[in-house]
């Protein structure tokens, strides 16, 4: 993995995600945003250096990673840009079985722990102090906000936001486009879309 990376995404994320880039021994190069109004402004250490359509400039030089909350915009994103390296962020606070399985561009955030046989998907955020316990399966382009527990054998889906602080109960599952509410209890399967909040977890 290359270890100069740019970053897309000029929000309060990108500056945890290039704090974790940095104290992994990376090189944050910049960050690319379509904030107009961003573009050539100083941030979090480093400059935002254009938009993101400018990235083939230089995809010669880094790899890259989304650091962007929402999962759908994570999607739309790195379906556009063909060809590039992508970067695995990985704070070294963070703590990783030897034997998970962890995808391609997605975020570990600090204090983190993923346990053993543990399968998390591409551009995937496991943000802070985020518990991924033994023999769980997070889809693609989830957001496992900080303090956010899944027990072991759970699985989440593909574009969930699990909320900060909830717990998904061990062995259950949740399907694809949900959203679990800050603090929730999820204490049985959600097989439908859409956003559960509670305890114990009910769709709204």
């Amino acid at each position: 993995m290359n270890n100069k990376v740019i970053i897309i995404g000029a929000g309060g994320h990108a500056k945890v995600v290039a704090d974790a880039v940095r104290m992994s021994g990376a090189k944050v190069l910049g960050f690319l945003d379509d904030d107009a109004s961003k573009h050539g402004q100083a941030f979090a250490k480093s400059t935002v250096l254009g938009d993101v359509a400018s990235y083939r400039q230089y995809a010669h030089e880094a790899s890259y990673i989304i650091a962007i909350g929402s999962g759908e915009i994570r999607k739309r994103i790195s379906e556009r840009l063909d060809g590039v390296e992508w970067y695995t962020a990985i704070h070294p606070s963070a703590v990783i079985a030897e034997d998970v399985v962890l995808g391609e561009g997605s975020f570990v955030g600090a204090l983190s722990v993923i346990s053993p046989d543990s399968k998390i998907g591409k551009h995937t955020i496991l943000n802070t102090r985020s518990v991924v316990e033994h023999d769980c399966a997070v889809g693609d382009y989830t957001h496992v906000a900080p303090a956010a527990t899944l027990c072991g054998d759970s699985s989440v889906g593909d574009l969930c936001w699990i909320g900060a602080g909830s717990t998904v109960i061990n062995g259950l599952s949740v399907c694809d486009d949900v959203m679990v509410g800050a603090c929730a209890t999820v204490v049985r399967n959600i097989e439908e879309s859409g956003t559960y909040v509670g305890t114990p977890a009910r769709k709204l």
